[in-house]
């Protein structure tokens, strides 16, 4: 007998084991563009933006067609697809001999991406209505417990055994995830080869619906913040410290502090009661997300990050997940999929720019100014919520 609880479970720790395979090598991209050749300290902050926003410059076309093809065959087959095709990315990471190389490595990840909107649609296509908050909220509990862990042993295994075995180990991770979905994940609401919608129309559907336009665009601006200071923190990290001593552990164990409340924040807002309006919660935690970007700029001392830090995981951690499920209430069944692929690519958008200009910015303004562009962002987060997003669709689900 089918249990969509069992296999919301299961779907969330295979969620969780491919965003810690994920989340172990990101956070060190600029140092590992150091080990391949790249010196000045520009060219650094650039690749590194140009390195991290690889795999969003195709999958931003892609995502919304891996999408739509998931509601016509099924979801699960599409998770398959963009697993392996993640495993495979890693594997021929591993042999890169300069940053180039790497680039393209990391293009070819993007051309094979969608696993987040397949595993999305899969789990509200396959839960009670009801119910879709609740499974929209852990299933981003298992990205950001997947971002508390990652980075930390990505840390440890890069000052241990260098990049090219910590690309074998997530590769490995990786395809077992794979073989865990394919083994024990189930879909009742599959396909039938048939969609009410093609690519095109979910595009139209986005830009015609103020809501999902609007929420679209704060995940947009939250993305871009978020992924604006990635591919500089290390450095940043780098130059407030007094010891250079264990720079890669010192950035993995703060990523794995936000990660930490990141997770809890993701799984008490998706379980939040009726009539607890998303509209004002975004207002507030986007609001002292920005704030606490904002003050990073003023510190001087690592060690006071970590507050920050907390802060920050408890606003991002409930920002996204308020707003898929705004967009999937907007949607139907036999076009959520295509429209979660659409509403990715908003999201793929954000994580494109924000790596490449945030790199580029890091480089030429120094490492506090990227700090005012995110917090900036989530500033913009709130004021949309705030005067455009309808209250009568702001209102989360009991969960009980």
């Amino acid at each position: 007998m089918f249990s969509w609880k069992k296999n919301l479970h299961m779907l969330w720790f295979c969620q969780f084991m491919v965003m810690v395979g994920m989340s172990a090598v990101i956070p060190f991209l600029p140092l590992l563009v150091r080990q391949l050749g790249v010196t000045d300290i520009k060219q650094v902050s650039l690749w590194s933006g140009l390195i991290f926003a690889g795999p969003f410059f195709l999958s931003f076309f892609l995502a919304p067609i891996w999408g739509n093809l998931g509601d016509k065959h099924g979801r699960k087959i599409m998770i398959i697809r963009a697993i392996i095709g993640l495993a495979c990315a890693q594997f021929l990471a591993a042999f890169t001999q300069n940053v180039t190389q790497l680039f393209l490595v990391r293009l070819f990840q993007g051309a094979l991406s969608g696993f987040i909107p397949a595993a999305m649609s899969l789990a509200a296509s396959n839960t009670p209505e009801e119910k879709t908050g609740y499974a929209l909220g852990l299933l981003q509990s298992a990205s950001a417990a997947g971002n508390v862990f990652g980075p930390f042993i990505g840390g440890v295994l890069f000052d241990l055994i260098g990049f090219r075995k910590l690309f074998f180990f997530v590769s490995g991770l990786l395809f077992l995830s794979g073989l865990l979905v394919l083994f024990f994940v189930k879909e009742e609401n599959k396909g039938n080869g048939k969609s009410e919608s093609s690519t095109l129309q979910n595009w139209k559907a986005i830009y015609t619906d103020k809501t999902l336009l609007y929420s679209s665009i704060m995940i947009t601006a939250a993305t871009l913040g978020f992924n604006f200071i990635r591919p500089i923190f290390v450095l940043f990290v780098e130059s407030i410290k007094e010891s250079q001593e264990s720079l890669s552990t010192l950035t993995g164990v703060l990523f794995s502090i936000m990660g930490i409340f990141a997770s809890f924040s993701s799984v008490m807002w998706g379980g939040k009661v009726k009539a607890n309006k998303i509209r004002s919660n975004l207002v507030i935690a986007a609001g002292m997300t920005g704030l606490m970007y904002l003050g990073q700029t003023f510190i001087k001392n690592e060690y006071l990050l970590f507050p920050t830090m907390v802060v920050i995981g408890l606003g991002f951690g409930s920002i996204l997940p308020l707003l898929f499920t705004v967009i999937t209430k907007q949607t139907t069944l036999a076009n959520r999929g295509g429209i979660l692929g659409v509403s990715t690519s908003f999201q793929t958008i954000g994580n494109m720019i924000g790596p490449i200009i945030g790199g580029l910015a890091g480089g030429l303004f120094g490492f506090q100014f990227p700090f005012v562009v995110t917090a900036l962002m989530f500033f913009s987060v709130s004021f949309i919520a705030y005067f455009f997003l309808p209250k009568e669709k702001a209102e989360l689900v009991s969960v009980e």
